[in-house]
């Protein structure tokens, strides 16, 4: 039997097959210095069903801010007294993803590049060998290339809002995870361009982060001649 190529396009689709998705909470924005305080990994299949559901709670080795608690509810005592020691977590989580990525599952991750770099960075911390981040998917990247000239905000709940995806606990990594898979499975059935193998998909959005950033600094550039906007996507290179 013959199928349209367009049909055939959405049948390899990344979104037809299963796919996880991953989430940090952490003691600060920056990803360069932030601290895991909880993880959540969740796997699918490719109607949308879990299969694994992994969750972590770390002892960051530092104080929590209490910005970041106003956040994600997590503070620096109970961090402490329940939480896993940080090397423990992060090569667990790490030992997860690598696993996904061997079985060329592709890996969900909302603004990709926060998350792999915190990841990262907390490896070469504790000494624990993380995983190259391929093929990763990362809805941020692909909303803002699908519908470039939507306005409004593109944060996680501003996105599910939009697209009609359900959101409870936000900035909770469990939550989060859930609400990733909902959002990049409604943009997968709403943009074509998105219905493609993940491998390619991956290598696609490495260009449009790019983009996105260099426009992004143009525009900061208006009226901050030194604005840097980070370009490098999946992770950010220490």
């Amino acid at each position: 039997m013959s199928y349209p190529a367009d049909t055939v396009w959405t049948m390899n689709s990344w979104h037809m097959h299963p796919r996880a998705a991953f989430d940090l909470e952490t003691t600060g924005r920056d990803p360069l210095t932030a601290r895991i305080v909880t993880a959540s990994i969740i796997l699918v299949d490719g109607q949308g069903k879990v299969l694994q559901h992994h969750e972590w709670l770390a002892n960051p080795g530092v104080d929590i801010p209490v910005e970041a608690t106003a956040v994600h509810g997590i503070a620096t005592h109970t961090a402490r007294t329940q939480g896993a020691p940080a090397a423990q977590v992060v090569n667990q989580i790490s030992g997860v993803l690598d696993g996904f990525f061997r079985d060329k599952i592709p890996v969900l991750a909302f603004n990709a590049r926060y998350d792999f770099t915190v990841l990262a960075r907390e490896g070469a911390r504790h000494g624990v060998i993380t995983a190259d981040p391929f093929p990763v998917l990362d809805p941020y990247v692909m909303d803002k290339h699908a519908d470039r000239y939507r306005p409004g905000k593109r944060t996680l709940s501003a996105m599910c809002a939009h697209y009609g995806v359900p959101l409870e606990n936000a900035h909770t990594s469990a939550a989060d995870v859930l609400a990733t898979l909902g959002v990049g499975a409604v943009l997968a059935e709403r943009f074509p361009q998105l219905r493609r193998p993940a491998r390619d998909l991956h290598e696609f959005q490495m260009t449009w982060a790019l983009r996105q950033a260099e426009s992004f600094q143009e525009y900061l550039r208006r009226t901050d001649p030194q604005a840097v906007v980070e370009g490098r996507w999946p992770a950010i290179a220490s």
